[in-house]
């Protein structure tokens, strides 16, 4: 699945779209017939005791003053547990994104992949999971908006006076076709790239100013092994007098071990009711972005 921890995540060359209520691709990807990817779960194995490692970078700070730092992360397959009736995945990962352990929990069916949060999670997560992250098949090129929330708990003061801010949040998600790429465990050919975009305005009660955030992810999986590479680029708006703050990550595969697929904890898995994009009676649900393995996070 992708990363992406407590930090905010989104994208520049948003704001003609939003103010207009579009697609950010939609014109771009009207003018292409799509290819479908078959047997796109391929793309994603999740059998228990796959196992991960990830060579990791991380150049944060205030505009002009960016702080290189180094980790590892591994990601593992270690069982399934049940969140509101539904049996999910769980991916512990030790440092996704350098932002200590964590345990993520994914649904993988006929239509797609579905996130349920994560643990330590945060009260924006809370809000907006389940939300699925992959439309299965795949199909070269296309994009969907991944779910768009308005006024709910930040779960952080950033001004200081004692009250969490509202924060108002869209996401989208995208195929935008296959490439060969390298890392450190080798070169894989058809690599599956996709982007996740976020953005966010949070209303701060002190000031009653707003302070946007945005956060783009770009990721490869390749067919057999999953994720390969990633790479993120997060900017929130000053404060205040300050020149606000960037962050770039980027995790690359360094080695892995996929189990056999008859150790599978959810390719036979029936879809869940209410969590996809094309269902009429839960549309909310069927908005998305990426998680920990898979995702940006809030």
């Amino acid at each position: 699945m992708v990363k992406h921890k407590c930090d905010l995540r989104m994208v520049l060359t948003m704001g003609l779209c939003l103010l207009l209520g579009l697609d950010p691709w939609s014109v771009a990807l009207g003018a292409e017939e799509p290819v479908t990817i078959s047997k796109s779960e391929e793309y994603f194995p999740d059998t228990a005791g796959s196992r991960w490692t990830y060579r990791g970078q991380i150049n944060e700070g205030p505009l002009q003053t960016i702080e290189l730092k180094f980790f590892t992360n591994v990601s593992t397959v270690s069982g399934t547990k049940a969140i509101k009736g539904v049996t999910v995945t769980v991916f512990h990962d030790t440092n996704p994104g350098n932002h200590g352990p964590a345990d993520s929990f994914y649904r993988r069916d006929a239509v797609g992949i579905v996130y349920y949060g994560s643990e330590p999670g945060t009260p924006l997560e809370k809000h907006i999971t389940p939300y699925q992250i992959f439309r299965f098949p795949l199909r070269i090129p296309s994009s969907f908006q991944q779910f768009d929330r308005m006024g709910v708990d930040f779960g952080s003061d950033m001004d200081r006076d004692q009250t969490d801010e509202r924060v108002d949040t869209q996401g989208w998600s995208k195929v935008i076709g296959r490439e060969t790429i390298t890392v450190p465990a080798g070169t894989f050919q058809d690599a599956i790239k996709v982007e996740a975009r976020m953005n966010m305005k949070i209303h701060l009660s002190g000031s009653r100013r707003t302070v946007s955030g945005i956060d783009v992810m770009t990721a490869w999986f390749a067919k057999g092994v999953g994720l390969v590479k990633y790479s993120e680029r997060q900017e929130l708006s000053a404060l205040k007098e300050d020149r606000g703050v960037v962050t770039e990550i980027t995790e690359e595969l360094e080695e892995y071990d996929i189990k056999p697929a008859n150790a599978s904890l959810s390719r036979l898995e029936s879809p869940a009711k209410g969590v996809f994009a094309d269902d009429p009676g839960d549309h909310e649900l069927g908005q998305i972005a990426f998680p920990a393995r898979f995702r940006t996070d809030p």
